[in-house]
């Protein structure tokens, strides 16, 4: 089997937490330690590996009350945002492993499912690409009309429509959503207005 695709979603880590005011020292801190965790099997070869004597208790769901409860020193446990480590008094000092949603296959796939699969992979890389930039519809004043298309060049150029109002122009483009507040600012420097910023739903290059 082999990656095919990394599908862009269902991001998170497996890490070890401890208490916030805990002077955490390195990883040889859980040597000697109660750890709680629902993924023993993933944290004793993590440990075995490092050389390091735990004592792990398996538990299913709310591992993260453990510490508050006097029940582990520490925990292992999936993080995403880290917000319900922050609202249990908690840290994350150790990742463990990283994962995320991808397409899998097997090698030597016949040229009908490669066919397929390729048209698959087109779709998914339209729907990703458009959660990266949004359509954006602004009015430019003709005397700057050249600067602000070159803060949005889009995605091969933008379209320039005459206004009714004399000396002006409606301008439609692609900005990706890593630049965005930095362009905007930068585009009503130079007069842009009524900027509208619109979702894309499939992006086709």
């Amino acid at each position: 089997m082999k990656i095919i695709e990394k599908l862009g979603f269902s991001r998170c880590k497996l890490s070890l937490a401890v208490p916030k005011e805990y002077d955490y020292t390195g990883i040889h801190w859980f040597d000697g330690k109660r750890i709680a965790t629902s993924y023993p099997r993933v944290l004793e070869n993590y440990f075995s590996k490092n050389g390091i004597k735990a004592d792990i208790h398996q538990i299913s769901g709310s591992v993260e009350i453990s510490p508050a409860i006097g029940l582990a020193d520490g925990i292992f446990d999936i993080v995403s945002s880290g917000s319900t480590l922050i609202s249990n008094g908690l840290k994350e000092v150790q990742t463990v492993m990283k994962s995320e949603a991808v397409m899998i296959g097997k090698e030597g796939l016949s040229k009908e499912k490669q066919e397929i699969l390729e048209k698959l992979l087109f779709r998914i890389q339209a729907t990703q690409k458009s959660r990266k930039n949004k359509y954006v519809v602004l009015n430019a004043p003709n005397e700057r009309l050249e600067e602000i298309i070159e803060l949005i060049p889009g995605m091969k150029s933008p379209t320039v429509m005459s206004l009714a109002d004399e000396g002006w122009s409606s301008v439609h483009s692609v900005l990706n959503e890593d630049e965005f507040w930095e362009v905007i600012d930068a585009l009503k420097s130079k007069g842009a207005q009524g900027i509208l910023v619109i979702p894309i739903e499939k992006m086709i290059v």
